[in-house]
């Protein structure tokens, strides 16, 4: 169908010429702008580029970083373990050579209160053996008294006597036993 608009035919698909005109008008102002305002936007382009770059560059210095970082602090752990190690291991021998010099001591004290004992019980047996000579004299002297039928006020007698009862007793007595 054909409309007939000022005598001009008109096609739907075919635009008049005035908006063909102003069509091209604008896409030329537009294209006049877009064309002006190109270097612009490759320069704002290359700034982010730019930016981005250098934002990558900088990412890659600090990874970098943290990476020797990481190194240097796996290092230092790894002395400072050692370092507790041989702290470990000196105070165990520290604690072996306490426990070692408090048995020294501990042993030299028992041999020491072991002689200090020995002694006193040899000073006990002499002094015993020294009361019951003197006991025993007097009961020979009494005895001896008794017997002959005097009185031994001689002192030298009465040492002689008795040494010579004491003397024969351990003659006919068993021999002591020593403790060892």
């Amino acid at each position: 169908m054909h409309i007939y608009a000022a005598g001009v035919p008109s096609n739907v698909l075919i635009p008049p010429l005035y908006d063909i005109f102003w069509a091209a008008v604008c896409v030329g102002i537009i294209a006049i702008v877009f064309w002006k305002s190109l270097p612009k936007i490759y320069a704002i382009l290359d700034e982010r580029a730019e930016k981005i770059e250098g934002g990558l560059k900088h990412a890659e210095n600090v990874q970098a970083e943290a990476d020797e970082l990481r190194a240097e602090l796996n290092q230092r752990l790894a002395e400072a373990r050692k370092d507790a190690a041989r702290i470990r291991e000196e105070a165990s021998e520290e604690g072996r050579e306490i426990v070692a010099a408090a048995r020294k001591e501990a042993q030299s004290e028992v041999e020491r209160m072991h002689e200090v004992a020995k002694r006193q019980i040899e000073a006990e047996r002499q002094a015993a053996q020294i009361a019951l000579r003197a006991d025993v004299g007097m009961l020979a002297t009494e005895l001896a008294s008794k017997i002959v039928g005097e009185s031994l006020t001689d002192q030298a007698l009465q040492s002689r006597v008795i040494d010579r009862f004491l003397d024969d007793l351990e003659q006919h007595s068993p021999a002591p036993v020593k403790e060892s």
